[in-house]
């Protein structure tokens, strides 16, 4: 049996035990869940947190057995490309303290890093796009 198989079926029983348990966690209600939380609740996290940890470390296994058996100069350039669109938009962005709705206040660098995040996300959706654009006109003008 392939190691591919392995993995689909171990994801499987992964994702049958999420559902058992999200479904035990609806059944008991919102109340007893909140009154109970110390008590019943505490386990279904820490089982939330073995399968979390289990798959992120299968993913760094085969995001790490891809890069090197691919090619790990294009690898290197496309994580250059994403810190250099991160320090774009960091570079962007302003920090303001903010008061929020808990009256907790958001320090002024992660104000900043919020806006980061932003920034990225609309860099890297123009690029999508403009990516998107250019191969529809390239296919329209090679026919």
């Amino acid at each position: 049996m392939g190691l591919h198989k392995i993995l689909k079926y171990v994801g499987l029983v992964l994702g049958l035990i999420g559902v058992i348990l999200l479904a035990m966690i609806w059944l008991k209600g919102d109340d007893e869940v909140i009154a109970n939380f110390q008590n019943g609740i505490e386990w279904y996290m820490y089982v939330a947190y073995f399968i979390l940890v289990i798959v992120v470390v299968l993913v760094l296994i085969y995001v790490l057995k891809g890069v090197f058996a691919g090619n790990v100069k294009k690898t290197l350039v496309a994580i250059g490309a994403i810190f250099a669109v991160f320090l774009i938009a960091y570079l962007l962005s302003t920090g303001v303290e903010t008061q929020m709705k808990d009256n907790e206040v958001l320090s002024a660098g992660g104000s900043k890093l919020v806006g980061t995040g932003l920034r990225m996300f609309y860099i890297l959706t123009l690029i999508a796009f403009g990516a998107m654009a250019w191969t529809g006109v390239k296919k329209l003008t090679n026919k």
